[in-house]
């Protein structure tokens, strides 16, 4: 998984945090670590979703940050604006529905695209905050799954987060490693903060 250039990321070696910030601040970060000896095992995480990123850091710092996805894909050049509708970046596909759905779309102004679009939408701002939500806690799972299942106390705080019990999560996550538990408990606090206004 690869974040954009501007996500914010974390690095861990073993349960130290070793850098954070961009994807490519913390590959030249971590690069001088290696450079330097450092063997511990090293995860860096995506900060929104937690998913590990795979860095190749083979050779110079120059040429780990060139395989970098964001330098992978020049910018596209602007292309000549001819006649007609301008492009919005409207993607064609094919919908299938049933013909009662077509009779009905037909009948409503503006015409079956731009129903679809309206009903889209709206489904996106009704559904926005159960969607933040649930991404905040897959985040969370990911990073207890690779960063503390093998703490004391793993599974009572998993519990515990998913409980919401906030007072119990701090309480059996104190006695773990400080980065790790400091990390861990914003993303919950993240999690439980779009709970709350959702």
């Amino acid at each position: 998984m690869h974040p954009a250039d501007n996500s914010s990321c974390t690095a861990f070696a073993g349960h130290r945090l070793v850098a954070l910030g961009t994807l490519a601040e913390v590959a030249r970060a971590v690069k001088l670590l290696l450079d330097a000896g450092m063997h511990e095992p090293l995860l860096i995480f995506d900060d929104r979703s937690s998913r590990q990123i795979e860095v190749d850091f083979r050779g110079t710092a120059d040429e780990v940050l060139a395989r970098l996805p964001h330098a992978a894909a020049p910018p596209e050049p602007a292309a000549a604006r001819g006649p007609g509708r301008p492009k919005l970046g409207v993607v064609p596909r094919e919908v299938t529905l049933l013909p009662r759905h077509w009779d009905w779309l037909g009948q409503q102004p503006g015409g079956a695209s731009a129903v679809l679009r309206r009903l889209v939408e709206q489904a996106l701002r009704s559904d926005g905050a159960k969607d933040r939500t649930r991404h905040a806690m897959e985040a969370v799972e990911r990073f207890m799954q690779a960063m503390t299942g093998d703490l004391v106390g793993h599974e009572e705080a998993s519990r515990a987060f998913y409980r919401h019990d906030r007072d119990r999560f701090v309480t059996l996550t104190e006695p773990w490693p400080a980065d790790v538990r400091d990390h861990l408990r914003r993303l919950a606090t993240v999690t439980w903060n779009e709970t709350d206004t959702g």
